[in-house]
C-alpha cells in the first residue's frame, strides 16, 4: 500500500524520521551524561518507546494509567507517572507495583502524601515518589525557594511506606519561547532552578538520588546537565509545527502527519474543504505568540514537502478549511486530491487515531497501535 492508498483522515508515521530523532536525543542523552526516560504520551506506542530505547525496554514517562498498564503488559518495568496522583487511585497503582512496576508518582502536596501512605499501608506496598517542583512553568509543583517543598520531602522521608526517588520539573514555559536562544535561557534555568533545589534538601538531610528534568524544547538545546540525572522529552519523537516555529527542530524533521483528501474545492473563493477536521488535528492554536496567523498546521504535498501558498485557516469537527493565495492555486487541486497536514501539536493529533500507519518514503510498511484511555 501507498500513502495515497489510504482511507483519510489518516495518521502516517516517517520511519526515517522517528529514527533520525530517536537516534540523535540518544546521542544527546549520552553526550551530556543523563539517563534518558522519554515521555511516551506523544506516541503511546510500544513499538516507538522501544525505538527510543535503541531497541529495547528501558525506562519511561507516562501520562496516564492505562499507559502504564499498557508498557508494563509490554516488558517494561521501570515507569514514572508524570502527572500528580488523584488520591482516590492509590489502589490502582499498588495492584501495578505488587506486579513487580517500579511505578513513580508524582506528589506537591502533603494531603497527597498522606493519601499515598494510608494508602500504602493498607494495600501493604511501597511506593516511589517524585517531588514536583515548579521551575518557572507554574503550572503544578512546589516552589524551591519556599518552605513547602522542605516538608513535603520530609514527610516523604519520614514515611515507612514511601521513597524519595528524587525531585522531577517540567520547564513547560519554554513552549512560551520564540528562538533556539531564549530557548537555551530557560533550560539553564530549568537546570539551575533544579540543582539549588536538591542542593537545599540534602543541607537539610533529606537525600535526592535523581534529579529530573526535561522537555523537547529545553532539551533540544540545553548545553550543559551538570546536576542533573535523568531527562524527559516527549514529543521530540513526532515535533510539530509548534516546535519547527520557536527552534526546537526543522519542519523536515517532523515524523508525524495526517492524510487528508479535498472533499470541497472553490476556487473562485480561493478554499478547499479538507476531511480532517478538529478530530483528526486537534484544534491547538499553535505558536501564535510567534505567527499570529499560523493557523492549524502546515499543508504539504503526499511527497511531504510544503506547498507554498496554501494555509489551514480553521477546523471544525469534521472539517478542515485551507485557503489559497490566489483562485488559480486552488484549482490545482480538485475534489479527491490528497495532502498530508504537519500538524501543530503532534501529541494531540496522534492521540485522535486508534492506529499509526508506519511510512518508508511513499509505501506504508506497517500499522502500529497506541494504548487508549485513562
Amino acid at each position: 500500500m501507498h500513502i495515497g492508498d489510504l482511507r483519510t483522515p489518516a495518521a502516517v508515521v516517517d520511519l526515517v524520521k522517528l529514527g533520525a530523532s530517536l537516534a540523535a536525543m540518544r546521542e544527546r542523552a549520552n553526550r551530556l551524561g543523563v539517563r534518558l526516560r522519554p515521555h511516551v504520551k506523544t506516541h503511546k506506542c510500544v513499538e516507538i518507546a522501544r525505538l527510543q530505547h535503541g531497541g529495547q525496554e528501558g525506562p519511561i514517562a507516562v501520562s496516564t494509567l492505562a499507559e502504564a498498564r499498557a508498557f508494563a503488559s509490554s516488558g517494561f518495568r521501570d515507569i514514572t507517572y508524570a502527572v500528580p496522583l488523584a488520591p482516590q487511585r492509590g489502589a490502582e497503582v499498588a495492584e501495578l507495583v505488587r506486579a513487580g512496576l517500579r511505578l513513580g508518582v508524582l506528589v506537591d502536596h502533603l494531603d497527597t502524601v498522606a493519601a499515598l501512605e494510608a494508602c500504602a499501608g493498607v494495600e501493604n506496598v511501597r511506593f516511589p515518589v517524585w517531588l514536583k517542583v515548579d521551575c518557572g512553568y507554574h503550572r503544578c509543583g512546589v516552589d524551591p525557594v519556599g518552605a513547602v517543598g522542605l516538608q513535603v520531602a520530609a514527610r516523604v522521608g519520614r514515611s515507612g511506606h514511601l521513597e524519595l526517588a528524587g525531585i522531577l520539573t517540567h520547564a513547560g514555559h519554554a513552549y512560551h519561547c520564540r528562538n533556539r536562544e531564549e530557548i537555551t535561557a530557560v533550560a539553564r534555568q530549568e537546570r539551575d532552578v533544579m540543582v539549588s533545589f536538591a542542593g537545599r534538601l540534602r543541607q537539610a538531610g533529606i537525600p535526592v538520588p535523581e534529579v529530573s528534568v526535561g522537555s523537547t524544547p529545553t532539551m533540544s538545546a540545553v548545553d550543559d546537565l551538570s546536576g542533573v540525572t535523568e531527562i524527559r522529552p516527549g514529543n521530540y519523537a513526532f515535533h510539530d509545527v509548534f516546535q519547527a516555529t520557536i527552534g526546537s527542530c526543522r519542519v523536515r524533521d517532523c515524523a508525524f502527519t495526517v492524510v487528508a483528501t479535498v472533499v470541497g474545492s472553490y476556487p473562485e473563493a480561493g478554499r478547499l474543504v479538507l476531511d480532517a477536521g478538529a478530530l483528526a488535528l486537534s484544534k491547538d492554536p499553535g505558536p501564535t505568540h510567534v505567527d499570529p496567523a499560523c493557523g492549524f498546521g502546515r499543508v504539504c504535498g503526499l511527497d511531504g514537502e510544503e506547498l507554498e501558498g496554501l494555509h489551514l485557516a480553521s477546523l471544525s469537527q469534521e472539517h478542515g478549511t485551507v485557503t489559497a493565495a490566489t483562485a488559480t492555486l486552488a484549482a490545482r487541486f480538485p475534489i479527491g486530491t490528497r495532502m498530508r497536514i504537519i500538524p501543530n501539536h503532534s501529541c494531540l493529533a496522534a492521540a485522535c487515531f486508534d492506529r499509526y500507519h508506519v511510512a518508508e518514503g511513499d509505501r506504508i510498511v506497517g500499522e502500529w497501535r497506541p494504548a487508549r484511555g485513562w
